[in-house]
């Protein structure tokens, strides 16, 4: 009966390359540039090869205990120490109360193996996966709204990689909403509720996960007071909760439909030709009403708990960025490293030091009010005047910083123009538009 011997990757590769030897394919020179060894090396392992065949080239170290293992008395005594005194701890902490309170030297991973085999710690590989039991749905169409995004190929490789905002009812599983963006930012949930509340009316709550359009992290709010979102505050504006959800599985429904859209919708879109947003977003309304007559579930309860907008719900004012900003003496706010000068007037004047609310929309308008009421204000053009070599420069704002310096130059050389101490050929060549080598004075 043939013998199975065991041998590993790299006992494999020195096998073949033994067999080529032995074959005459190959130089013992070539063969150790192969392996990486010397010809000395090649020249044992050959012998190896020819005295015992595959089994020449196996480790003879396999097996056998390793000479670094630590003695059995000191397994033994940290496996009856972790079952007297530390049974529920973890191999890291156990480790550290070991060598802390016990006085003994080992690695941690060590430890972690002796655990296992002595059933003490079930490496996380092996542990019963949680299991996320169903929710019961909500009894009311629109009570509980969930709300995503879905960064897919929507139009495969004919149109640009884009995501689909999702609202989804949990009552009903009925695709309440879709909207193409290009990313998940703070306007485009603008945008897309709006339409929600336009076409629906206001839900109860939103529900979605916790990234930072929805929720903001404990040490923003111990910073900025409230805490709550752009996306949140407009909410609350308009009396609707935005609950956030700690794992994707809590709002499994807009999951789901997530992955049926991009199974659907894609090949939707595929059929009729549509290969980019724009073009795409007129088909959304008649896939969505499709969508919910095939699967959207009645209610358990026949009311629907949207309610409608208020006339004082000025939702082209609440979709914007606000933030707070103190008034200063000289009638100025600042905002995005932007001053803007108010109306100076008698009723202005006294509200100096008072907190005004800025507000920025999606096109970039800005407007300053206090008390709800609207303060005219213009932008102070930037003062460039302090623009140093090497200055850091936004691109966007590029073009006007450039426009700037053109003027800029403009002034200077018609300045030493003026200037009855520049020599005539100096100024010949200021005229001709090559910039000065140096000033050169006249004699006075």
């Amino acid at each position: 009966m043939a013998e199975t011997v065991a041998l590993t990757m790299g006992e494999l590769d020195r096998l073949q390359v033994m067999s080529q030897l032995a074959e005459r394919r190959l130089t013992r020179r070539r063969a150790a540039a192969l392996l990486g060894l010397s010809e000395r090396q090649i020249r044992r392992l050959y012998r190896a090869f020819r005295r015992a065949g595959a089994a020449g080239l196996a480790s003879r170290r396999r097996g056998r205990p390793s000479n670094r293992r630590l003695p059995d008395a000191t397994r033994d005594r940290a496996l009856a120490l972790i079952r007297e005194r530390y049974a529920d701890f973890g191999p890291t902490f156990a480790l550290q109360k070991l060598t802390e309170a016990h006085g003994l030297t080992l690695s941690v991973e060590t430890l972690r193996g002796w655990m296992i085999a002595a059933g003490l710690w079930v490496p996380r590989t092996q542990r019963t996966r949680r299991s996320y039991p169903p929710r019961p749905r909500r009894a009311c169409r629109g009570e509980l709204v969930q709300i995503d995004g879905s960064e897919h190929a929507w139009f495969e490789d004919r149109g640009p990689v884009c995501t689909l905002l999702v609202y989804v009812d949990d009552a009903t599983s009925e695709l309440m909403a879709l909207r193409f963006a290009e990313v998940e930012s703070t306007f485009d949930y603008f945008r897309a509720t709006r339409d929600y509340l336009e076409e629906h009316g206001k839900p109860m709550a939103f529900y979605s996960d916790r990234l930072s359009v929805f929720h903001v992290q404990a040490r923003d709010r111990a910073a900025n007071g409230s805490g709550l979102s752009q996306f949140g505050r407009a909410l609350r504006a308009l009396n609707i909760d935005l609950l956030c959800a700690r794992s994707p599985e809590a709002k499994g429904r807009v999951e789901r439909a997530n992955g049926t859209l991009q199974d659907r919708l894609v090949k939707e879109l595929r059929l009729r030709g549509l290969n980019d947003p724009i073009a795409a977003a007129p088909f959304l309304p008649v896939f969505r009403a499709d969508y919910n007559r095939r699967f959207a579930k009645p209610p358990a309860v026949a009311y629907d708990a949207h309610r409608p907008l208020r006339p004082d719900d000025d939702l082209a004012r609440i979709f914007t960025l606000q933030e707070t900003r103190r008034i200063s003496r000289q009638l100025t706010v600042h905002y995005k490293r932007d001053l803007y000068v108010l109306e100076d007037a008698v009723a202005t004047r006294r509200l100096r030091g008072a907190t005004a609310v800025v507000s920025e929309a999606a096109d970039g308008t800005v407007t300053i009010r206090v008390n709800d009421r609207l303060l005219p204000a213009r932008l102070y053009p930037k003062a460039h005047a302090h623009l140093d070599p090497g200055v850091v420069v936004d691109y966007p704002h590029l073009d006007g910083v450039f426009a700037w310096i053109a003027a800029q130059q403009q002034e200077r050389d018609a300045a030493r123009l003026a200037n009855p101490k520049i020599s005539g050929r100096e100024k010949q060549r200021i005229r001709a538009g090559r910039a000065p080598r140096t000033l050169a004075l006249s004699p006075e």
